[in-house]
């Protein structure tokens, strides 16, 4: 049976030599990621030559209207003159 083509597929993979295992993780660190990121990039980039862009196509149309947020976001975008000095 397939797959669908945007059903993510999970992996355990055993036995990375030492050197591999501290060539990633370094690497994660330096781009302050996930090992697991900077795994899913390195192996697509070295078998099909180019990362794959995130895709967020599961969210579209997901978003529901919260008038507790929106008060909330409006009361933080106010600006306090007293506090707030701009130049002249």
């Amino acid at each position: 049976m397939r797959r669908p083509s945007n059903s993510p597929v999970h992996y355990t993979i055993r036995g990375i030599p030492p050197e591999v295992d501290h060539a990633l993780r370094l690497k994660a660190a330096q781009r302050k990621q996930s090992l697991n990121r900077v795994v899913l990039d390195e192996l697509t980039r070295a078998l099909i030559g180019r990362p794959v862009k995130a895709d967020f196509s599961d969210l579209v149309g997901k978003w529901t209207p919260d008038p507790a947020f929106d008060e909330i976001v409006a009361f933080q975008r106010q600006i306090d003159f007293e506090k707030w000095k701009g130049e002249k």
